[in-house]
């Protein structure tokens, strides 16, 4: 099985919605004609806007709808005719990896992203941002490696002693989907930090970021990531006290979920977790009794250089 993780889908999992939404958004009223939201997409260059009453949100009007308008000879008249309410967007804290997923579930080509505390509208995120931030981020990560800002010996290299590990725990909050995400980005700087080499920190940090994102999305009470570093190894515990699963094997197959709908609605719950973490991994194992919880652990193997 290739376990190899790419750069960018390192990114993916690292960066988050408001780092790479559009910030200067272009917006419409409900009173606004399909007339000048012709005109509006044209100059800009744009396939879709969002539509605000008194500063908020209420829904966002497309290409489609304006071909839609075009065809029934309705140019003249409102937005709010023609607009398509109840619009799904995106929150600025999410990661992207969640956005691409809610792409390619809706098929959308773009989403207004709010702020969660608030509901604001602070930016709108496309695919096209998604790749120019992606581009970006690389073009970040070449420079620091140019300056050499990065670890080149491993820290267990320097230490003399029969046995020796490092123990690192974090606490994850069921549904904190604000901090979603946090846990393995601390987890993937300190294993930066000791040395750990590139190719295996990018399958660390997919594999982590899934563990973590499923204590947020199923662990009813929250959970816990805990993390040995050993001198040849790196073992991952993912432990919850939540509904536990009923069928492990069904489990471990891709699509399948027991997510309910509004996490899916968010991107969240495809199904992929566990398939990504497998993947990434050298071993995993999975261990859940219903009504008690779930025990995930992960090994990875310290022998790789690339």
């Amino acid at each position: 099985m290739d376990k190899d993780v790419s750069k960018i889908q390192e990114i993916f999992y690292e960066l988050r919605v408001a780092e790479v939404m559009t910030r200067d958004v272009i917006t419409v009223t409900p009173q606004t004609s399909m007339r000048e939201v012709q005109d509006i997409l044209r100059e800009h260059y744009i396939s879709g806007t969002p539509v605000l009453e008194d500063g908020r949100l209420i829904g966002i009007v497309s290409l489609m709808d304006l071909i839609q308008t075009l065809e029934a000879r309705k140019i003249d008249g409102l937005v709010a005719d023609h607009m398509t309410y109840n619009v799904e967007t995106l929150c600025g804290d999410e990661r992207v990896i969640s956005a691409i997923a809610k792409f390619q579930q809706t098929g959308y080509g773009r989403f207004p992203v709010v702020d969660r505390g608030s509901g604001k509208l602070i930016g709108i995120l496309t695919q096209g941002d998604i790749v120019k931030g992606t581009l970006l981020q690389l073009d970040v990560d070449y420079r620091q490696r140019e300056a050499g800002n990065h670890y080149e010996q491993h820290f267990f290299q320097d230490i003399l002693s029969e046995e020796t590990s490092i123990i690192l725990r974090y606490t994850i909050q069921s549904h904190d989907f604000v901090h979603g995400g946090e846990a393995s980005s601390q987890f993937k700087r300190s294993l930066q930090n000791l040395g750990i080499h590139p190719s295996i920190l990018r399958r660390v940090a997919v594999a982590t970021y899934e563990a973590e994102m499923n204590l947020v999305l199923h662990a009813t009470a929250g959970g816990t990531l805990r993390a040995e570093v050993r001198a040849d190894s790196i073992h991952i515990d993912a432990c919850d006290e939540g509904p536990g699963i009923s069928d492990v094997d069904q489990a471990m197959r891709p699509g399948y979920s027991t997510a309910p709908e509004w996490i899916r609605e968010m991107g969240f719950g495809a199904g992929m977790g566990l398939g990504n973490i497998q993947r990434c991994a050298d071993e995993t194992s999975l261990q859940s009794e219903v009504g008690k919880g779930t025990h995930l652990r992960i090994v990875f193997h310290l022998t790789e250089r690339k």
